[in-house]
Parts: structure tokens; sequence; C-alpha cells
């Protein structure tokens, strides 16, 4: 397994499978453009097998955080610690700290996140607003 930091839209569109949709290349040059957005991918005999996103925020009295924003394993590559492993890469960042949000039903998120040294900090609610697509 090789994991590296995606730096191409070529990149990008080629890890499509493992994200919630089709990749779209004018998005993905915004991403790739984008001050502290962050894509790991793993590669297992040269094609994309998993993959994690996140956001590198700077806050002026905390330094850098990361939100680890999604976590994707390929199916045919599940349960061989690629999950794990692109966590830990994330983690190498010079973050002073890094969190998820993940209902608390998704048993395999969870176990992989606690497997990679994540723990619980207490009950919180996650807010979101929806717009209407432009």
């Amino acid at each position: 397994m090789d994991i590296r930091r995606a730096t191409t839209v070529a990149e990008l569109i080629a890890a499509e499978h493992l994200y919630d949709g089709p990749a779209r290349a004018e998005w993905a040059e915004r991403f790739l453009a984008a001050s502290g957005h962050l894509m790991l991918i793993a590669y297992v005999d040269g094609a994309p097998a998993g993959m994690v996103s996140g956001i590198e925020m700077l806050h002026p009295d905390k330094g850098t955080e990361m939100c680890l924003y999604e976590l994707s394993v390929d199916e045919a590559y599940r349960r061989r610690g690629i999950g794990r492993a692109l966590i830990e890469v994330a983690r190498e960042r010079a973050c002073y700290d890094m969190w998820v949000g993940v209902d608390t039903d998704n048993g395999p998120a969870l176990a992989t996140y606690r497997s990679a040294g994540a723990k619980d900090d207490g009950v919180f609610a996650m807010l979101t607003w929806e717009f209407p697509a432009s």
C-alpha cells in the first residue's frame, strides 16, 4: 500500500468510486486550490483503494487543527488496515488535534477511528443548513 497526497484533478477523479457521488473537475480544481484542504489516497497495486479528506483550520489561540471530513475504503479492500493507515498519515500533520463527526450507529467507522487512537469526546449536536443547489 502506498499513501500519497492528491495534487492533481486526475488523481481526484480517478478516486471518485470512493466518494458519495461522481467527481466534478471544476470542484476538484477548487478543492486543490483551497488552502488547508487535504486528500490522501491509499493505492494498492496502483489503484485507489481508500481515501481520507480533511480541512486544516488555523485559529489565533490554538494553532492548526484538522477536521477529518470523510474516510472511505473500497469494499474489496476493507478490514486490511487501510482506513487506520490513512488516519495515521493525516495525524502526522502539524496539527494540535484532529476531530471527526460520525453517526453514532456507524459501527465500522467508530471501530476504525477508535483503532487509530480516537476517543469519544462526549455527546454533542451536529446542526446543518441545507441550501438550494446553484
